[in-house]
């Protein structure tokens, strides 16, 4: 083997992308200690992306207080990409349901604020194009308090400021937007974004996702109201109607946010990652492909890491092997085109000592080694291909 690729999401709340394919590394050194080989820190538009996106542009970081979900005020940080042009920022980082005690959860009163002032500060910083992956939100308020962070106010039937949260959404009734900041004129959004639900409706924002940021049944009937109502008072007001398009219901419907009052394009986070690493060109050349997650499903194969991987090889006939910490529909993943997808877990054993970290390694290491020694035998195949 002259020359394997890694590229493998985090196993979350386990490895980072960075832990998992070092530990992928090791086992192929073990077995081809002369091969070259090229370690990309991957994520599809969620946890993880700020890392890449840094790494890849030779970024930095910026750390600043915003206000978190319910309004509290938290450090946070977002990037900048070395040329100074483009802010990178991963909204979870501060409107994230992990910043929200599991007895707090309440999408009628969280909000997207805080994204809202990271890119106001960014616009400040000089920045024209921004990144920005919306996975992991804790939010349902369609963008709104983003919004309002960057000067749109939004007003009810008697001209009375709203305030923030899911539950203005159904009390829009005007946008008064003299006080925008005037930089996103010219300014240009790319939005990593891996969901393709519509902004309202039974595959909306409210239905499939409120419940899992602490809805119950009459807070989703709620939020879905206010969004019907809401898409209708941006149609009036932008001409643009949102209520359909594929991904505005995205972080509990920042999507269509983006898309009704940014002008901004909703983008695969894989595909976003992939093209700003310039993947295509990079593993040119190569034998293999190690790629994976912490559970591989038939999902896997629809728009998560590997399958964005899997794209790519495919262009060039490269083999790619998925490591996930579980497996489900191995077969349909086969069909898909991967070459091997396989379990790091040795047998049978509890979740919790499977998620812990150095275990996990040792076993991801374990597997490529042992990967790497049925391959060994037949390496002048695969450098001929």
């Amino acid at each position: 083997m002259n020359k394997i690729v890694i590229a493998i999401d985090s196993f979350k709340g386990c490895l980072t992308s960075e832990e998992a394919g070092i530990a992928v590394m090791k086992g192929i050194k073990t077995i081809f200690p002369d091969c070259e080989i090229l370690l990309f820190p991957i994520a599809d538009g969620g946890e993880g992306m700020l890392d890449v996106l840094i790494s890849a542009t030779q970024g930095k970081y910026r750390t600043l207080p915003a206000h978190g979900p319910l309004m509290e005020l938290i450090q946070t940080q977002y990037g900048i990409s070395g040329d100074g042009q483009t802010a990178l920022i991963e909204m979870a980082a501060i409107s994230g349901l992990p910043l929200v005690p599991e007895e707090k959860r309440n999408p009628m009163l969280t909000t997207t604020y805080g994204t809202g002032e990271l890119i106001l500060d960014a616009l400040e910083q000089g920045c024209r194009r921004f990144i920005v992956g919306i996975g992991g939100s804790a939010t349902n308020d369609a963008g709104l308090g983003m919004l309002q962070a960057l000067g749109f106010r939004f007003l009810d039937k008697r001209g009375n400021l709203l305030g923030t949260g899911g539950k203005i959404m159904s009390q829009v009734a005007s946008i008064d937007t003299s006080a925008v900041h005037p930089a996103l004129k010219e300014t240009r959004f790319t939005i990593a974004c891996d969901v393709h639900n519509p902004f309202c409706g039974s595959d909306g924002a409210a239905y499939i996702f409120a419940p899992q940021k602490g809805a119950d049944a009459r807070m989703v009937k709620e939020l879905e109201a206010g969004m019907q109502a809401l898409s209708q008072v941006i149609r009036s007001a932008t001409g643009k109607d949102i209520s359909n398009i594929p991904g505005a219901g995205a972080a509990g419907g920042m999507g269509g946010g983006f898309l009704a009052f940014l002008n901004a394009e909703l983008k695969p986070g894989i595909r976003l990652m992939l093209d700003a690493l310039d993947f295509g060109k990079k593993i040119k050349g190569a034998d293999l492909i190690f790629t994976g997650e912490g559970r591989a499903d038939r999902q896997t194969a629809m728009g998560k890491v590997p399958s964005g991987i899997l794209e790519e090889a495919r262009k060039q006939n490269i083999p790619v092997i998925v490591l996930a910490g579980s497996i489900e529909d191995a077969d349909q993943m086969n069909r898909a085109g991967f070459q091997g997808v396989f379990s790091i877990t040795p047998g049978p054993i509890s979740l919790e000592n499977a998620m812990k970290p150095e275990f996990a390694k040792e076993n991801i290491r374990r597997l490529v080694t042992q990967i790497c020694s049925v391959i060994h035998p037949f390496r002048n195949s695969f450098s001929r291909r």
